[in-house]
């Protein structure tokens, strides 16, 4: 069964094509290592709730938007793999090239329980 690891984050809205740059530029490299599909969505519909939401979630402040990704891997095993080589990867950007303030980042691994189709 498959690993997904999920991550939200919030984006300043002038740095959208700078974000995108960097996924198309950072995204790969999971693919590289062993993942199946990244996936990348700029927050559309992310609406204020009542008592936590996204964009609490995250701290998104005015002028910034809540992006939600996630990485599809074959297993557990893989994505662990995949994240040491990642972590040692001098491709990958130092927190201060990241176009989104990495502290504010909420991330995961996840075990799927129900998947359609499949």
């Amino acid at each position: 069964m498959s690993y997904i690891d999920g991550f939200v984050i919030a984006v300043p809205d002038a740095n959208r094509e700078q974000f995108i740059e960097h996924a198309r530029t950072l995204d790969p490299i999971f693919l590289e290592i062993g993942a199946i599909r990244v996936v990348e969505c700029w927050g559309d519909d992310v609406p204020d709730g009542t008592l936590t939401d996204f964009r609490r979630a995250v701290q998104a402040k005015q002028g910034e938007s809540v992006v939600f990704s996630w990485v599809e891997w074959p297993d557990k095993a893989t994505r662990d793999a995949g994240m040491a080589k990642l972590m040692e990867d001098p491709r990958m950007p130092a927190p201060s090239d990241m176009p989104f303030d990495g502290k504010r980042m909420i991330f995961g691994g996840f075990t799927p329980v129900v998947s359609l189709p499949g």
